[in-house]
């Protein structure tokens, strides 16, 4: 028996990107927008395109899928963020698979990334992938702040076609994540009570340059897969240093209600931003 999908999709202030991941889920049998109270236009232009929106305030991006999953009409699900575009060769597998062909609760999806108008075939991108076609009645978003997963009871398998993502439009999109995602990531550290704070500050910052832009080829990539490698080593550098601060007790740390949601990743993916 065909099973039928449910595409969810999570927003703040998308008006640049929304239109172009509605057209490539279109397909979909039911479509949830769930956003988090934008001020562009993102709702209006959701409500032309007819899908269903619903309206929850953002805490982190666990949480806030979780909310999400009980929402939707059908067991399967798959979770798109607004920079993400489902090529017809996805459609086509994930369609083929809902049509009595699942062996599976749950799919591996691997991603093309983009950074700054350019594909990144190195620097540890090409590895990447993200857990996000699964049967949401065996499975849930780890609580974490960052890098959160889904917990899946049952069997995992991998796509063969990919994603398409367009990780950071430009340096202050990278800038603004960079400053959410290390406050969120020292939290996490913090609670799971991490010691030798400063020799971390010390030596993974270099470590992640290194490891990028020399291990992992990101040198082939040009001017772009310098700067890429280098902003990476800086939001590791900023994550320890933030940890450091609510170390000695200091503030300036803490939570925010918002995220512009675009490369939220879950499910184990290659940690490229912030270790």
């Amino acid at each position: 028996m065909k099973e039928k999908l449910t595409a969810i999709i999570p927003t703040l202030n998308e008006a640049h990107n929304i239109a172009g991941c509605l057209d490539s889920v279109r397909w979909a049998d039911e479509v949830i927008v769930v956003d988090s109270f934008s001020t562009d236009s993102t709702v209006d232009i959701c409500k032309k395109y007819g899908v269903r929106v619903l309206e929850h305030e953002y805490v982190d991006s666990a949480s806030h899928k979780n909310w999400a999953l009980p929402h939707a009409s059908n067991r399967w699900v798959l979770i798109v963020d607004a920079d993400e575009r489902v090529t017809d060769s996805l459609r086509c597998e994930i369609s083929r698979l809902l049509d009595g062909r699942l062996e599976c609760e749950g799919y591996w999806i691997r991603r093309r990334n983009r950074f700054m108008g350019r594909e990144i075939r190195h620097c540890g991108w090409e590895r990447d992938k993200v857990l996000r076609l699964f049967d949401r009645t065996k499975g849930r978003y780890e609580e974490k702040h960052v890098h959160e997963k889904v917990v899946l009871q049952g069997k995992i398998g991998f796509l063969k076609s990919f994603l398409l993502h367009e990780s950071y439009k430009d340096f202050s999109a990278y800038l603004a994540k960079l400053d959410r995602y290390s406050d969120w990531g020292a939290q996490d550290l913090a609670q799971r009570g991490a010691g030798r704070v400063i020799a971390r500050l010390l030596f993974r910052p270099p470590a992640r340059f290194v490891r990028m832009y020399i291990l992992q080829l990101g040198f082939l990539e040009g001017t772009h897969g310098f700067i890429l490698c280098a902003l990476a080593a800086v939001s590791v550098f900023m994550k320890y240093s933030k940890l450091w601060r609510l170390s000695r007790g200091e503030g300036g740390v803490m939570l925010r209600g918002t995220s512009d949601y675009t490369g939220i990743q879950s499910s184990r993916r290659p940690k490229r931003g912030g270790e």
